[in-house]
């Protein structure tokens, strides 16, 4: 009988801003192949950039959402989330520190991915999906542009939560001020 420690469990990190088809098919993926998923929501402490207009809450209400209409069970995800960090080998003792024991990391950042295995673990590249239109930058410039076309690149319960917070408007107020420290993306 295998153990909560030792079952196949892999790792993803995001930061959905917003949550996307892309990462939708990814996590589908992620089930398929390893039967539970942690979901490590990045770059958790920021919000209210240009950047990273949404908060960690309403990045995890996205993704609970999405679970819900797609059918897939909650048993099968775990949700955390990570402060923001600097990419490094120093980085995964954070992560390890967020998260329960997990044996795999998808990524198809290949920083992400060589820092992950130089510390011993084992990375899959999930299937790329439209990776030119399911790109957070290229889904909030829609919004700020205030092209509808923008629903289209997230799943319906993304655009009900990013409607419900008014989050079209914050985006087009992000991309036209001039935030100190931030640059227009």
């Amino acid at each position: 009988m295998s153990s909560v420690l030792d079952e196949c469990r892999c790792l993803m990190i995001a930061r959905f801003q917003p949550l996307h088809y892309g990462h939708y098919n990814v996590i589908k993926w992620c089930i398929e192949k390893c039967g539970e998923l942690v979901v490590v929501i990045g770059m958790a402490s920021q919000s209210h950039t240009p950047e990273n207009p949404f908060t960690a809450g309403e990045r995890i209400l996205m993704l609970r959402e999405t679970l819900k209409w797609a059918r897939i069970p909650l048993d099968k995800v775990i949700t955390v989330t990570l402060p923001t960090l600097e990419v490094s080998r120093v980085a995964i003792h954070y992560v390890k520190l967020y998260s329960p024991p997990f044996k795999s990391v998808i990524s198809l950042n290949p920083i992400i991915a060589r820092i992950f295995m130089e510390e011993g673990y084992k990375v899959l590249e999930p299937p790329q999906f439209n990776r030119e239109k399911y790109r957070g930058s290229f889904i909030r410039k829609l919004i700020a542009s205030g092209d509808p076309s923008w629903r289209d690149y997230v799943p319906p319960p993304v655009a009900d939560v990013i409607e419900a917070i008014d989050g079209v408007s914050r985006i087009k107020m992000l991309y036209r001020e001039k935030l100190p420290g931030y640059y227009q993306v």
